[in-house]
C-alpha cells in the first residue's frame, strides 16, 4: 500500500524525517567523519596525513567513501574513532 501525500509540503517533510533518522542512525555508530573535496594530489596527502594522525590500528581509521568529480578533484570521506583505547 503506497502512502498517498496530497500536498508537496506533506512530501517534503516526510522526506526530511527520513533524512533526519538516517543521519542520527550514521552518529550512533561512534565514528567522527569529515568530508573534504580537493584536488587529486592534495586528497592524497590529506589522507596521508589523517592516517599519520590517527593510526588505523588505534583508531580504525579509513577512507569510508570517495569519488572523483567532473572537474578532477576529489570527494572523499574519511572516517575513525574519536579516541584510542
Amino acid at each position: 500500500m503506497a502512502v498517498e501525500n496530497k500536498h508537496p509540503v506533506e512530501l517534503a517533510a516526510r522526506m526530511a524525517g527520513k533524512l533526519r533518522q538516517a543521519s542520527q542512525a550514521r552518529r550512533a555508530d561512534g565514528f567522527k567523519r569529515e568530508s573534504f573535496v580537493l584536488p587529486r594530489d592534495k586528497a592524497r596527502e590529506k589522507a596521508r596525513e589523517i592516517f599519520a594522525a590517527f593510526p588505523k590500528a588505534a583508531y580504525m581509521t579509513e577512507i569510508e567513501s570517495w569519488s572523483e568529480l567532473a572537474d578532477g578533484r576529489i570527494e572523499f570521506t574519511m572516517r575513525r574513532l574519536p579516541s584510542a583505547d
